[in-house]
């Protein structure tokens, strides 16, 4: 028979953390908008720049920016509550999201008032941004880098080649990390600025999450403003750290959405699904991978919006953070494993939504944080003595 299954079966089955009526409106918004064109999205490998924008102009992605910026300055909780549902329609959109949050906040955090008025405000009116740390011979390991800024009077010169960018394939600013005389520094960058060339390398496309293929950023001695560096000279691990501890958390709730979206997806098809004269789904066995992966879900979205409280407090970011995306990332990778395998034959089709859950989720195991360096960053947390609650 036919399929054709809502991603929101029933509100109550994932009652809202966050404000509600935010979070329903969201939920809405995400139904009539984004699940129709998540399909063609990652088919195409295509940055969701219409989408992104609406959003943006609407005033989803300066939800916490302060009122004196445009922003909606509202706890971290309804960024949270944001990008689950975005992502429960489409993660290739949540996470195009997330690359322009990551450029808002390390400005927000960090930037003189100057940068913060000039740029800030752009958000809220559909600036769309990425975050560009990554080269060729430095993946996660940011403490040095090839691409080099000289301090030039009242200007900085950037010289070298940023690889693999998240979202750079349609946004209009990038925050660039480059190493100065005194070390690894951040700097705001437009896309228009000359001599920034944006091409397609030849490893650019992932086979999940897909909003785009990720481009490589040629710096050709790019000439920046003085006041275009973000904080403080040679701080640009540190910020982009921090910036990352805050990131983590909305790339967990990301990881929160997709498990929910192969959950519902695959339970109404169970529930709709007939064989052996009963529903799929009263087979009691498969009763079981629902139970598990329910409770699977409702711990990670408790723990993603914890991590978000300490966000507002400051408290032990850094070990939250990490928690809340290792879990959430390896719950999302299970429950669409399971998805696709109580659903058979159907769970495998290339025209189901199935084979995406599963390549989003297995790809946030790695993007934005792999497991092992959530590990490293959790075991270096414990190595110091823990944070707050141990001093």
């Amino acid at each position: 028979m036919p399929h054709n299954p809502s991603l929101f079966p029933n509100d109550q089955l994932w009652p809202p953390i966050a404000d509600r009526d935010f979070t329903l409106t969201v939920r809405r918004y995400v139904e009539e908008h984004v699940v129709p064109e998540a399909d063609r999205i990652d088919a195409e490998d295509i940055y969701p720049a219409a989408l992104a924008r609406q959003m943006a102009r609407a005033g989803y992605s300066s939800i916490t920016l302060p009122a004196e910026y445009g922003g909606g300055d509202r706890p971290f909780a309804f960024a949270l509550a944001l990008f689950e549902e975005v992502a429960v329609g489409s993660a290739a959109l949540a996470v195009s999201l997330l690359t322009t949050f990551q450029a808002q906040a390390i400005i927000r955090l960090f930037g003189s008032d100057t940068l913060k008025r000039r740029y800030l405000p752009q958000f809220a009116n559909g600036l769309l941004a990425s975050y560009a740390l990554t080269e060729a011979s430095h993946g996660s390991d940011i403490r040095t880098l090839d691409t080099k800024a000289i301090r030039c009077g009242e200007r900085w010169i950037l010289t070298g080649e940023k690889h693999f960018i998240t979202s750079a394939s349609g946004v209009d600013f990038f925050v660039i990390l480059a190493e100065t005389d005194v070390g690894v520094s951040a700097f705001a960058v437009p896309r228009d600025t000359p001599r920034l060339n944006v091409y397609e390398g030849r490893n650019s496309a992932t086979f999940g999450l897909r909003n785009g293929p990720h481009m490589n950023l040629a710096l050709d001695e790019v000439e920046l403003p003085a006041d275009h560096l973000i904080g403080t000279e040679g701080k640009g691990v540190r910020q982009a750290v921090t910036t990352l501890d805050y990131s983590r958390t909305l790339a967990a709730a990301i990881s929160v959405g997709i498990a929910r979206a192969a959950f519902d997806t695959a339970y109404e098809y169970t529930r709709n699904r007939r064989a052996f004269g009963q529903s799929v789904f009263e087979f009691q066995g498969i009763q079981w991978y629902f139970a598990e992966a329910l409770a699977d879900i409702d711990a990670s979205r408790l723990q993603v919006f914890h991590a978000g409280k300490m966000l507002d407090t400051g408290e032990d970011i850094d070990r939250y953070g990490s928690e809340a995306k290792l879990r959430a990332a390896q719950v999302a990778t299970r429950t669409a494993s399971m998805a696709v395998q109580v659903c058979g034959a159907h769970g495998t089709m290339v025209n189901a939504p199935y084979s995406r859950f599963f390549r989003d989720a297995k790809t946030y195991e790695i993007a934005g944080g792999s497991t092992e360096i959530l590990k490293n960053t959790i075991g270096k947390y414990l190595a110091r003595g823990g944070g707050t609650l141990h001093k």
